[in-house]
């Protein structure tokens, strides 16, 4: 794991402890036993290019309410179904991606209903990774 992997672990933990903290009481009361978010929150993260010494974009995904990217509703969806398992989405059947090597390294690090997250991949280009991710790394406006 590179020093760059761990300081993007680092910086999401600390991300989503922020926004818990920050949320206050209420969300204490929503992730509290019986809930059925149980503080979900994925950090996630796009490096386009070479790993290091491309763009990397970040943001964290909260699904209760969905917010963290434009399409965090659908991704949050796409988690849901997919039981927090990025691997697990099931990829898009009908997509037509061209044969352009322009790679794209995502990255997921957090906590679904009590499990930990991790995943890290790296795609030949977007379109790839959109077909095989669905939504959760849409970060792009």
């Amino acid at each position: 794991m590179t020093h760059t992997i761990k300081a993007t672990a680092v910086r999401g933990a600390l991300l989503a402890a922020a926004a818990l903290l920050a949320a206050g009481p209420a969300a204490a009361a929503r992730t509290g036993p019986g809930s059925t978010g149980q503080g979900d929150w994925v950090y996630l993260s796009v490096t386009r290019g070479d790993a290091r010494s491309g763009e990397t974009r970040g943001t964290l995904l909260l699904c209760e309410p969905p917010q963290g990217h434009r399409r965090a509703a659908e991704a949050c969806a796409e988690l849901t179904t997919a039981k927090g398992d990025i691997r697990a989405i099931p990829q898009k059947k009908n997509a037509f991606c061209p044969m352009i090597y322009a790679p794209v390294t995502v990255y997921a690090n957090g906590q679904w209903h009590g499990r930990a997250v991790d995943y890290r991949e790296t795609f030949s280009n977007a379109c790839q990774m959109a077909a095989r991710t669905g939504a959760v790394f849409a970060l792009d406006g």
